[in-house]
């Protein structure tokens, strides 16, 4: 296998046997293939091709009670143990309120599915895979000891395709965004001043075509004011001793996946910070944090701050906000740690 060849379903495989404790993403990387193909190429073995929609996942899930939902982007990990809960299922949006499991899913951008079955040690490990069309993971189910797993095989039986290929090829999914956009700081000052949610932030930069790393970047520090990147970790143990809730928001290009409440076991291993709780598990990689912003927005319940992780290529990793009630004023308390967490030494001489 030479670095122009792409590598078949059997070469993939005599790779991933050569190097099991190897982490999937970092066998793909290494290949030079996507999650998606690495998964496909077992089919047939341990895997099963099955319909990539999300809103067929969504008729089905909850029947399989207790799960693990994971979503993650290349830098965060973001793991919830619960059951899928309260959905709302729409073409455009999906939304699944759940005590534990929070998500808001974007349909149109899942296309490949795979039901997967692990042998780990003795025990066999079984779990719903979802996929762009790049083969880039959105999101994983997987079970527990207390799942239902006869709903598994049931789900896995009806959603089953004709298509059992080992081959996977990915679909070039770059779109060209226009954020190029001749805003004055101004202009962008004003709009921001007249949020009134902070769901109509996302609006405000597709109207201004600007995004959302320069928008933060030039909108002024009384909106957004730039933090050391040890701030995450500072944030994530200060809320530990205060046992304050918070949120934290981990986001792909089809899936939003949410924590609500305190946490408790904040651990550092090598390059991860990890949260490691009952229920969530979280695991960030710090040295792929470029830049981290403290942001405020208003609302119409007073401002409200987050905190903001970006990468080297400028995309958001990770955001947290201090938890607050619908209607409510945000807790001094989060003020309180947002304000005085570390801020990016200055430039100047």
């Amino acid at each position: 296998m030479t670095e122009q060849t792409r590598p078949a379903p059997a070469e993939i495989r005599a790779f991933r046997a050569e190097n099991p404790k190897m982490r999937e993403r970092d066998i793909a990387a290494r290949l030079k293939i996507s999650e998606a193909a690495l998964v496909a190429a077992e089919t047939g073995i341990s895997v099963t091709r099955i319909d990539g929609s999300a809103l067929k996942l969504l008729e089905r899930v909850a029947g399989l009670g207790e799960v693990m939902a994971l979503s993650r982007n290349e830098s965060a990990v973001h793991e919830k143990i619960g059951i899928f809960e309260n959905i709302k299922s729409g073409v455009q949006a999906a939304i699944v309120l759940g005590e534990n499991i929070d998500l808001r899913i974007f349909p149109s951008r899942w296309e490949h599915g795979f039901a997967v079955s692990k042998k780990d040690g003795d025990q066999v490990r079984l779990s719903l895979q979802y996929f762009d069309k790049a083969g880039s993971a959105v999101h994983k189910v997987h079970l527990r000891p207390n799942s239902n797993v006869e709903a598994y095989h049931a789900i896995v039986a009806e959603l089953k395709l004709e298509d059992q290929s080992q081959d996977f090829v990915e679909a070039n999914t770059l779109n060209a965004v226009d954020e190029t956009a001749d805003v004055s700081r101004d202009e962008l000052r004003d709009n921001w001043s007249k949020l009134t949610d902070t769901h109509e932030f996302f609006g405000m930069l597709k109207r201004l075509k600007i995004g959302r790393q320069a928008a933060v970047r030039s909108v002024g520090d009384d909106y957004a004011w730039k933090l050391d990147n040890t701030a995450t970790a500072e944030m994530m143990h200060t809320s530990v001793k205060s046992g304050l809730p918070i949120m934290c928001f981990v986001a792909n290009n089809g899936i939003v996946q949410i924590h609500s409440g305190p946490i408790f076991n904040v651990q550092a291993m090598g390059p991860w910070i990890n949260i490691m709780d009952p229920t969530f598990h979280l695991h960030l990689r710090q040295d792929h944090i470029a830049e981290t912003w403290a942001v405020r927005k208003p609302t119409k319940d007073g401002h409200v701050t987050s905190l903001e992780a970006y990468d080297a290529d400028g995309e958001m990793i990770i955001q947290f906000f201090g938890k607050r009630q619908e209607g409510s004023d945000e807790r001094a308390a989060w003020r309180e740690i947002m304000e005085n967490l570390p801020r990016a030494a200055s430039v100047a001489a």
